[in-house]
């Protein structure tokens, strides 16, 4: 059984609107892989209400990828491998099924046992019991989901993940964090001043942000579980841009304390501050490699916004991006082999992503007004903002531009996504 995504495009074969009851955001799919992996997700046995709820998780994640095509059980239920008549779901065309049971432990706890099976080769792929505490059944089914997109792609999931984004509506801004697919909002700071610039800790314990709750721009780190928060850089003029480094033992940090926008590095206590950038222009948006060697950084020394390279520690910035049109915001994926940023040209912003060792160039989205790119830990997908039906809304688009979806908040506008690492 060949279970893997093929390469060839085929352009925009589905197109999904899933209203997720109780969920943030209203997710609409746009486009599919080329060849999408049937698989029946067959009901869970035991508490049929428990059951219910971990499937439609393991379902609406799956589907939400683009990468699944989903087969109808069609009133099989087998819940062990020996109840499987593979014959019976060669026929309905499913290549992997899966099966399980689901129960409440002595100790309160919800517990689901699965196993994921090759239909065509008759044998067992995966099995694992899957638990959490009561009330937290959506861990359990974007875990699952997370195993059976692992197993059948060969990449690893990004269901269990959360973002983070600024939802405005009207004055009053709001920093949200919430599942990849928006279930279990919480809001960690509600202000009557702008918020920008959210930024997780590698750990996923942190975020620092920028708020203008004192009149200015002030970069703060805030604890997402006890809303604890410090103030990381409140210096004269402008503090902006934080971006940690993977080992969560400094941020870098954009200030104009010295006159133009400069970068600076900062431990997470605010201690430590060491300037980087000495161009004079404007230097921003620094992000940092996976090996935590170079930052990726704007600037306009060139005499327009291009996308730049440079050591850490210091010294020669490298210019990365050429030809017409300005670019800016950009993001390592988490290989390290490419960068994602915003390219503006004749009036629209494009999604854009680059490679290192080529220098190649590949627009992914149609273009519009399309910022702030983050790549998902598995580096399949990047997150950004967008806009459609007259509203600012979170999209995302699959590293390859074949799938993408259309992310809509209940109410106001939803900008400055960035998607967290994988815990």
């Amino acid at each position: 059984m060949k279970l893997r995504i093929l390469q060839s495009v085929v352009g925009l074969l589905l197109l999904v609107q899933a209203t997720l009851a109780n969920a943030v955001l209203t997710i609409e799919i746009i486009g599919a892989g080329a060849h999408q992996i049937p698989v029946a997700i067959v009901p869970f046995g035991g508490d049929d209400k428990l059951a219910q709820s971990i499937n439609e998780v393991v379902v609406g994640d799956l589907q939400r990828s683009g990468l699944f095509r989903m087969v109808d059980p069609a009133g099989k239920f087998p819940h062990e491998p020996a109840e499987v008549n593979y014959a019976d779901w060669q026929v309905r065309g499913a290549e992997a099924l899966a099966i399980g049971t689901v129960e409440t432990l002595a100790n309160g706890r919800t517990e689901a046992r699965f196993r994921l099976l090759d239909a065509v080769k008759q044998t067992e792929l995966a099995g694992q019991a899957v638990s959490s505490n009561d009330g937290q059944l959506r861990a359990i089914g974007h875990r699952i989901a997370d195993l059976i997109y692992e197993k059948l792609t060969g990449d690893k999931g990004v269901f269990s993940t959360r973002i983070a984004y600024v939802n405005r509506q009207g004055t009053k801004f709001r920093l949200v964090v919430a599942d990849s697919d928006g279930y279990n909002e919480q809001t960690m700071l509600s202000l009557n001043e702008p918020i920008m610039s959210p930024a997780w800790s590698p750990d996923g314990s942190h975020l620092a942000y920028v708020s203008f709750e004192t009149g200015h721009a002030v970069v703060y780190v805030q604890s997402l579980y006890t809303n604890q928060r410090m103030v990381l850089a409140n210096y004269r003029g402008s503090n902006s841009a934080p971006a940690w480094s993977p080992d969560g033992k400094r941020l870098a940090v954009v200030l104009t304390r010295d006159g133009s926008s400069q970068i600076y590095l900062v431990s997470p206590n605010g201690s430590g501050l060491r300037r980087i950038t000495f161009s004079g222009s404007i230097d921003t948006e620094p992000n940092f490699s996976p090996d935590g060697q170079y930052l990726l950084f704007t600037s306009d020394r060139g005499g327009s916004p291009q996308i730049y390279r440079m050591p850490v520690e210091g010294g020669q910035a490298e210019r990365l991006t050429f030809g017409d049109g300005n670019n800016f915001s950009p993001r390592y994926s988490p290989d390290g082999k490419s960068f994602v940023f915003t390219h503006i040209t004749g009036g629209k912003f494009f999604i854009t992503t680059q490679d290192f060792q080529t220098g190649q160039m590949g627009i992914i989205t149609e273009g519009g007004w399309e910022k702030k790119p983050s790549f998902a830990p598995n580096g399949k997908l990047i997150l950004f903002a967008s806009e459609a039906r007259g509203r600012c809304i979170l999209a995302t688009v699959s590293s390859d531009g074949r799938v993408k979806q259309h992310m809509f908040t209940q109410s106001g506008d939803a900008r400055e996504p960035v998607w967290g690492p994988q815990l």
